[in-house]
């Protein structure tokens, strides 16, 4: 178990910067919809189902987004975000 999570690692760590701020923004895009859907008219079930899928789906691109990029990525995009 440990070598297929070490190789999905090695695999995503491979991927570009570019995939890595995709996946960022997907991770944000995620967040917003599952706060976001709390303002919609349908029964708690419903808004804590939608919750928990958007919210799992957020966590997951996150963490893929930051072993995509890597701590150089990272410090890349905080001198890129404070350039504009």
């Amino acid at each position: 178990m440990k070598k297929l999570f070490s190789d999905i690692r090695t695999w995503l760590a491979g991927l570009s910067f570019r995939t890595g701020v995709i996946v960022a923004a997907i991770s944000l895009l995620c967040y917003a919809v599952s706060f976001g859907q709390m303002l919609l008219p349908l029964s708690v079930a419903a808004k804590g189902v939608l919750w928990t899928v958007f919210f799992g789906l957020a966590k997951a691109a996150q963490y893929s987004a930051l072993a995509i990029l890597g701590k150089a990525g990272v410090t890349r995009l905080r001198a890129l975000l404070k350039k504009s």
